[in-house]
């Protein structure tokens, strides 16, 4: 975290205290725990890269399009052969299917139900945390060198200034749950005075004096109404110096890999019918998936533990008055999916960052096997499409089979706490986690829960 030290600009308390938020443990607080403190065989320094496809995808014209199956059935887009031997995509995922050997994909994922709400990331299985909140209360609210929040969670704002709001009718992805408040994700939004708190703001030749910065910050503080700083004034200054802001700043990065990631071009407003209600959810998608993703990148370089990504509400694909067809929906939503994603997964291999990374797609349901009259899937909850890439995962891997008209699980279903278990276990030794005092019942079950069976793949 940054403050914005400008004499030139006066921010609100509630700004600071947003900017701020990074904990009651963070930058004016000693976390319960941080990462520095912790037993060097606890963490593996691995990140996350969650990406909710909110609205709930379907999994037969993503990763398991069942071509073989009656009409009603198979993918409405088609399918498409992938790097795997014997193993096909839907047909949106061109760029996908070349990169599956680089995926395991799991199709036997099962969520439970088919509500909407925001199960696989904040739910029963969480404490009603976000998932990244689990993280941050083991490794602490930010990086202990970087100062960059350990928990960070992107929507379209984060890169669009303009894009609208985010749907928080179906939970909050920035809950804290039973991890306390000061573990919430830091959510940035692009333009806004939280994320200009990021950055240093004074003149250069005073950068210099250790004195007159530590003095500037207590200056400040009282201004709010805080009691002058503590001995943590030496860690301010150094976060404050560390250039976190940098990493949250897209100006910052080559202009070729922001044009590489851009996913804007492939879906323009004007090549969206806006009979649909959800015609601005879908346009702040194409204009802004590729850009987090860039973005999520570059948090994960800069010490972001966990960063969770998502485009609002655009899987829910009824073919009704809010919501596209499965083959027109699949075109707006599917391929700025596919080219964000596959440009990600090549980013961080050329990088060399794959087994540093872990990323994963899903929603909180899958759609149900039969299309419906106009051409759209309904809720599903017996079946939902998951992927996940990197950070020891098993490349070329496919986990799980489904049943022939693709709404079932045909072997050993795949659940939620399966999924965390396997993130929480990427990023932390779970016998290890279990010898230090003081954390939630709830962080300890959902880390200590099997994990998805991998060695089951074929």
């Amino acid at each position: 975290m940054l403050l914005v030290l400008d004499g030139n600009r006066r921010s609100s308390r509630r700004a600071f205290l947003t900017a701020g938020s990074l904990a009651a443990g963070g930058l004016f607080g000693l976390s319960p725990r941080s990462a520095a403190a912790l037993p060097g065989s606890l963490m593996s320094g691995k990140s996350v890269v969650f990406l909710f496809q909110h609205g709930g995808p379907s999994q037969i014209e993503t990763f398991d399009p069942k071509p073989d199956a009656p009409i009603e059935n198979r993918s409405a887009t088609g399918a498409i052969s992938t790097s795997i031997p014997g193993v096909a995509f839907g047909a949106t995922f061109e760029k996908l299917a070349r990169l599956a050997d680089r995926l395991a994909i799991v199709r036997s994922f099962v969520t439970g139900d088919g509500n909407h709400d925001i199960k696989p990331v904040v739910g029963k299985a969480t404490g009603g945390a976000a998932l990244g909140s689990l993280y941050a209360r083991v490794a602490g609210s930010s990086h202990p060198r970087s100062g960059l929040p350990s928990n960070v969670l992107l929507f379209p704002r984060a890169v669009e200034a303009i894009a609208g709001p985010e749907i928080n009718s179906f939970g909050r992805l920035d809950s804290a749950g039973t991890m306390g408040a000061g573990y919430s994700p830091f959510v940035p939004g692009a333009g806004s005075e939280v994320q200009q708190n990021l950055e240093l703001r004074l003149p250069k030749d005073r950068l210099g004096d250790r004195r007159t910065l530590l003095s500037e910050l207590d200056r400040w503080r009282r201004s709010l109404g805080e009691s002058p700083f503590d001995p943590l004034r030496e860690q301010a200054f150094e976060t404050l110096l560390g250039g976190v802001g940098s990493a949250f700043d897209l100006s910052k990065e080559d202009p070729a890999i922001v044009a590489r990631y851009d996913t804007a071009p492939l879906v323009r407003p004007d090549q969206i019918d806006r009979k649909w209600n959800n015609y601005e959810h879908y346009v702040d998608h194409a204009k802004s998936l590729g850009k987090l993703m860039l973005l999520a990148r570059r948090l994960c370089e800069s010490g972001a533990g966990f960063v969770t990504v998502t485009t609002s509400f655009v899987w829910d694909m009824h073919a009704d008055v809010n919501n596209a067809t499965m083959t027109e929906g699949m075109r707006y939503v599917g391929t700025p999916f596919d080219h964000a994603v596959a440009t990600f997964l090549e980013d961080i291999e050329q990088r060399g960052l794959s087994d540093r990374i872990l990323l994963v797609c899903c929603g909180e349901m899958g759609r149900t096997p039969r299309i419906n009259a106009k051409g759209g899937r309904d809720h599903w909850g017996n079946l939902a499409p998951l992927i996940l890439s990197g950070a020891g995962v098993p490349r070329g891997a496919v986990i799980g089979q489904s049943t022939r008209n693709g709404g079932e699980a045909a072997t050993d279903p795949v659940t939620i706490p399966h999924l965390i278990a396997t993130i929480l276990q990427t990023q932390f030794d779970p016998a290890a986690l279990r010898l230090v005092p003081g954390l939630p019942a709830d962080l300890i079950r959902a880390a200590t829960h099997d994990p998805i069976p991998f060695s089951n793949a074929r």
